[in-house]
């Protein structure tokens, strides 16, 4: 039985889908490993604002935690094409996130976030629940989250230095300089 039937979806909303079931995660748990295809790669580029994606991969192991709450705990791995901020070169950078998450019904998430708010003041604060939508978990949503924070917003080239151009300061060229023209009784430099 294949639990992770793909329905129709915009791409561009939603570009690497994977939904389940809640109802149909075994009481053992549920193991759960996904690639994306070259077109979900392409989506993933596009709406991330990437060179490209060679590559996008999401395993997870899902468990049942009383109260209609389900542990999602896996990895999301990528291989994303960038451009380096010093040489404007093209690189590639490797992803590779873990996911330790909960999810709860809709309905409860107000009265677990609360809770959550009340425990704020220890030092192991722990996550709002992400909320189960309609009975399902969107496994794909969470990797593409995942890999979007797992990207590297200023990518740089291992090699790649800064250098600051080099200009030589002309002596003239300075806030003081018309004041120092005035008082040498001469007239000011053009200030256009």
């Amino acid at each position: 039985k294949d639990l992770m039937a793909h329905p129709a979806r915009s791409v561009a909303s939603d570009p690497w889908p994977w939904p389940v079931n809640v109802d149909q995660i075994p009481e053992a748990g549920l193991q759960v490993a996904f690639d994306a295809t070259k077109a979900q790669c392409a989506a993933l580029a596009a709406v991330a604002g990437l060179r490209g994606v060679a590559r996008a991969a999401a395993s997870f192991e899902l468990s049942h935690s009383g109260g209609g709450k389900v542990h999602v705990v896996g990895r999301v791995t990528a291989r994303v094409g960038q451009t380096c901020v010093v040489s404007l070169d093209p690189i590639e950078n490797d992803i590779d996130e873990p996911v330790d998450l909960m999810f709860a019904p809709e309905a409860d998430i107000p009265r677990l976030s609360t809770t959550v708010d009340d425990e704020a003041e220890s030092e192991d604060i722990p996550d709002s629940p992400e909320p189960i939508i309609n009975g399902v978990i969107d496994l794909g949503r969470v990797a593409t989250d995942v890999l979007f924070l797992g990207i590297d917003p200023y990518p740089r080239k291992p090699d790649a230095v800064f250098e600051q151009p080099m200009v030589a300061a002309d002596p003239e060229d300075h806030p003081f300089a018309a004041l120092k023209a005035l008082k040498e009784g001469g007239t000011p430099p053009d200030s256009d």
